[in-house]
Order: structure tokens, then C-alpha cells, then sequence
């Protein structure tokens, strides 16, 4: 399909991304570090407010994603702050749809800002810039300034082993997910219209193929009793997401959503390339079912996501995939969540849970900071209780209220979904902070959400592996097979899924993911694993 990138295409991107590291590489080895003296230090609180006595003013590069309407620069939340700290930070903001494109060339050009905060910083970016001195050691700095995340680091030793790039450092704050939080570690849910469930006679599917029937009963039988076969049984615009909601219930994704690709095959206990597994033919044999039979608004491959959400209020869908409709779409109701399907095989594995570490990179610090010290502080402050609270609902009586201890959204925010960005920045995740339950007014935390959370955790891996670091010498073989392979999977799996390719060439297919490094990738991603285990 046009839409999906050629691996030419990618591979093209990435070499532009692996010149600009090299040129970067040339300008940075000629900068001079930012000299350390007294007069910072001096005008550092080491505990406390204001963090500086004397007012400073940095630079941030970060990310706005669509669903981030405000101007951070204006938002509540940061004019509070700055007044609380004498830290004024100048966010400059890029859209996600570029943002790759555009850290890759401020990486280049060498005109750097103080740091990159909300900028989902990919490990091979810690691991490249870090080695050179672009992104500062922040082990110390930790240490001594970052009271709130070195607790989360000392409770929880999987978060500091992910912290750690390979040659010992960690060069970045991550986003993290309070751990009790089980409906935000499983993030996006399955839904399914439960009107249209009564209306059928059907209970809620348990397993693979009761999804099917209902599906199947949903194009066929008139749940909504219009007398038209109007039903389009599930709206979906990333089948990606499909599959890998549905693969656990193949055995697959044994270490959870963070390696959509790679997990530990219970056989022999090696790891293993999922999209290359037998089980895997089978995940793709069953969607072919639900192509072959209409399942699927117009093209599934090519719909945008504004399309299928403009549908909902029709009242059309049988279920859905991603955020809770009731919560996200107005005028959508009746939507309840599915538990962990039973596969063919029994085997029930939600392996779409993420890791409490979804990303290492929330926030790193160049050597252009002139105040690391304040910086790192400034950081630190939300990953403690009062500062998450403050980033995820603003200032009490301007952003939010509180009723009988529990808090609420202001009028203005609850009757116009649109108007929090004039409050919060946490719309669109990958900050450096922590996502918990009791301050979080998103969809994660609705009754609905917390119910069937609650009722899948039973069936989360037993481990949920953080994402790994590659060496600097491993790291542009890893990223340019990475890119190769998951093109060539994703087009696969769009022809087997579409019959354009028949399931009788699933055997060239996966001679072709040989040819192309599958091996070497898999040798890389152990190494990977290796240290991990060991940090």
C-alpha cells in the first residue's frame, strides 16, 4: 500500500540519521564542556524552593503531540513552576509527525538546547551522544540532586538496570508508570458494544473464537435492529495494535509489549523472532478470517485514525481497539472492555502490558546546560509525590477542585475536553515523570478501565522486560536490520492478512527474514539482554 513506507524509503532515513550522528560527531569533538565553578553552586538550593536564588532561564526541545493543544510556554502548570523554582524554561516545541526528523538535525547542527525533555529519546540516541559528551553522565547528578527518582531506582531495580546504557551511564530521566497502576500499564484495551452483545444473546468472549462469533454476529444478524446490514464490527486503524493484542493468546510476547517483536521461546529458552514463529502464521490465519469476512471499516490498512473516530457517534462499531470510546469520544456510550482471550491452544498471555519504564529517554541534558545541578533538580521534583501531582492536574482551584479528597476537573475542563492544555502538558505521555493512578483524570482511570484491568493482570507476563541499550558499535547494525525487518514484516503481514500473498509462501517468507539478518539481529538483541541481566 502507498502508505506504508518502502524499506528503500526507511533505509534512506536512516542513513541521513546515521550521517548526521557522524557530522555531529565532528562539531562536538571541537566544543568546549561548559566550565564548572563556584557561582553556580552558590546561587544552588540543594533542597527546597526556589531550586536557584538568583533567577536563571533554560532552553528545552520537545515534542507536542496532536493531542496537546496548548502552548507550553503559557500553561498553568510551568508559570507555576518557574515561580516556584526562579527557572524559567523556554520550551521549544515540535510536532510529532516530525519530530525524528527534527531532533536528528539539532543533533547535526550543533546548536544544541540546555536539554531534550518530552523528546522520546531512543536508547541508540543516549548510547551515540552520550559516548561523545553531547548528553551528560547524569550517575552523580542523580545521586546527590534526584531524591525522588533514585527511590524509584533503588525500589525498583529493573527501572535502574534499564537506566543504564552499556558502558555504565545513564544519560536520561525516564517516563515511568506507578507500577500499581494496571490500567495504565496495559494502556490501550479491547472494546466491544455491549447493547449490541445483549441484543445478540451472547455473552462476553472468553476466548479467540467466541471474538469471532460475535464479530461474525455482529455483520450478520442486525444487533441494532434497523432492518439494514449497516454493523461494521470493529473499528481499527493500526493493525499492528491487533496483532499484538492478540498474539499472547498464542503464547507469544512472553516479556511483554516493550519487545513487540522479541521475546524467550519457553522451548529452549532462547530468545526468539516472533514474527517468524509458527504461532505467528497462526495469529495472521485468523485475521485473515476477519478480513476475508468484512470485519473492518473500509481499508484498514489505509484508514486515518480522525476517519473511524467520526463514525462512532453513528453507533455503528461492534468494538474497537485503543483508549476507552466513553471516555475519549463525545456522544459514544456502552462500551465495555474484554479480558485475556484463550487462544486456540488454551494459552491466555495478555502480552500487550508494557514495562513500569516505557521509555528511558523522557528527558536528557546536554553539555550546553550551564546549570546541570539545577537542572537535574528541577527534574527530580516530579518524580516525587507533590510534583506528579502537580503535572498531571495543575494548580488546585485553577485547574482542578477536590470533593470529599478525590480531585475533579474545573467546569471549564470538563464540559471542553480541548481547553486542558491550557493547564497541563502530560497529553500525548513520553514525559519525564510518573504516571499514577490517584492524580490521573484520563481514561485510564475510569470505572470501566479499572474493572477489566483488574481482571487481566492475572494474565500479564511474569516478567515485563524495560527496552534494551546497544553499544555504540552495535548500535548502527542493530538499527539498520531493526528497520529492515520490521518493514518487510509489516508488509507481510499486510499480504497474508489481505490473501495478496498466500499462507503457501509463509516458508519463503521466513527464509527471506534469514537472508535479510534475522540471525545477526537476534544475536545483537541477546547481548543486549545480556547486559541487562547484569547491570
Amino acid at each position: 500500500m502507498s502508505s506504508r513506507p518502502t524499506i528503500a524509503s526507511v533505509r534512506t532515513g536512516l542513513a541521513i540519521a546515521l550521517l548526521a550522528i557522524a557530522l555531529a560527531a565532528c562539531d562536538y569533538a571541537s566544543t568546549p564542556q561548559q566550565p564548572s565553578g563556584g557561582d553556580r553552586l552558590a546561587n544552588l538550593n540543594e533542597t527546597g524552593f526556589p531550586i536557584v536564588e538568583e533567577p536563571i532561564r533554560l532552553t528545552f526541545f520537545s515534542h507536542k503531540s496532536n493531542s496537546n493543544t496548548g502552548n507550553w510556554n503559557d500553561t498553568l502548570i510551568w508559570r507555576e513552576y518557574a515561580r516556584m523554582t526562579n527557572m524559567t524554561i523556554d520550551f521549544q516545541l515540535t510536532n510529532v509527525d516530525v519530530l525524528p526528523e527534527k531532533r536528528n538535525l539539532v543533533f547535526a547542527s550543533g546548536e544544541l538546547p540546555d536539554a531534550f525533555h518530552t523528546a522520546v529519546l531512543p536508547t541508540s540516541d543516549l548510547v551515540t551522544y552520550g559516548s561523545q559528551g553531547v548528553l551528560i553522565r547524569l550517575n552523580e547528578l542523580i545521586d546527590k540532586y534526584a531524591p525522588n527518582l533514585k527511590a524509584y531506582m533503588n525500589r525498583y531495580p529493573e527501572i535502574r538496570k534499564g537506566m543504564t546504557m552499556p558502558d555504565g551511564n545513564i544519560y536520561a530521566f525516564p517516563s515511568l508508570i506507578d507500577p500499581g497502576f494496571t490500567s495504565a500499564i496495559i494502556g490501550s484495551q479491547l472494546w466491544i458494544n455491549e447493547p449490541f452483545l445483549k441484543a445478540l444473546g451472547m455473552s462476553e468472549p472468553q476466548t479467540t473464537e467466541e471474538l469471532y462469533r460475535y464479530f461474525q454476529a455482529v455483520k450478520t444478524k442486525d444487533p441494532n435492529g434497523n432492518g439494514l446490514a449497516d454493523e461494521i464490527p470493529l473499528a481499527l486503524y493500526d493493525m499492528s495494535w491487533l496483532i499484538d493484542q492478540l498474539k499472547g493468546a498464542w503464547g507469544l510476547g512472553n516479556r511483554g509489549n516493550n519487545h513487540p517483536k522479541v521475546d524467550v521461546d519457553p522451548a529452549g529458552g532462547k530468545l526468539r523472532y516472533i514474527p517468524a514463529d509458527p504461532k505467528y502464521k497462526e495469529v495472521l490465519q485468523y485475521l485473515n478470517r476477519f478480513y476475508a469476512e468484512g470485519f473492518f471499516y473500509k481499508d484498514v490498512f489505509t484508514i486515518k485514525p480522525a476517519e473511524v473516530n467520526a463514525k462512532f457517534p453513528d453507533g455503528l462499531f461492534g468494538g474497537t481497539l485503543g483508549v476507552n470510546p466513553n471516555v475519549s469520544l463525545q456522544g459514544v456510550s456502552g462500551y465495555i472492555g474484554v479480558g485475556a482471550l484463550a487462544g486456540p491452544g488454551g494459552e491466555r498471555l495478555f502480552s500487550r502490558a508494557k514495562s513500569p519504564m516505557p521509555l528511558v529517554g523522557g528527558m536528557a541534558i546536554t553539555r550546553k546546560n550551564p546549570y546541570p545541578e539545577a537542572t537535574v533538580r528541577w527534574a527530580d521534583y516530579f518524580y516525587g509525590d507533590e510534583g506528579i501531582k502537580l503535572f498531571l492536574l495543575g494548580v488546585k482551584d485553577k485547574s482542578y477542585t477536590e470533593k470529599n479528597g478525590k480531585p475533579e476537573w474545573i467546569d471549564e475542563i470538563r464540559t471542553d475536553p480541548g481547553a486542558i492544555g491550557k493547564y497541563v502538558t502530560w497529553a500525548g505521555g513520553w514525559y519525564p515523570s510518573v504516571l499514577k493512578q490517584q492524580y490521573f483524570l484520563g481514561h485510564e482511570s475510569s470505572p470501566e478501565n479499572v474493572r477489566v484491568s483488574e481482571r487481566i493482570k492475572p494474565y500479564f507476563p511474569q516478567e515485563l522486560w524495560p527496552p534494551f541499550s546497544f553499544t555504540k558499535e552495535e548500535v548502527g547494525e542493530y538499527a539498520e536490520l531493526e528497520t529492515d525487518l520490521n518493514a518487510y514484516v509489516s508488509e507481510m503481514a499486510m499480504k497474508f492478512i489481505t490473501g495478496s500473498v498466500p499462507f503457501l509462501k509463509w516458508d519463503e517468507y521466513v527464509a527471506t527474514l534469514k537472508r535479510m539478518g534475522m540471525n545477526r539481529y537476534l544475536e545483537l538483541y541477546d547481548a543486549a539482554y545480556r547486559r541487562y541481566k547484569t547491570n
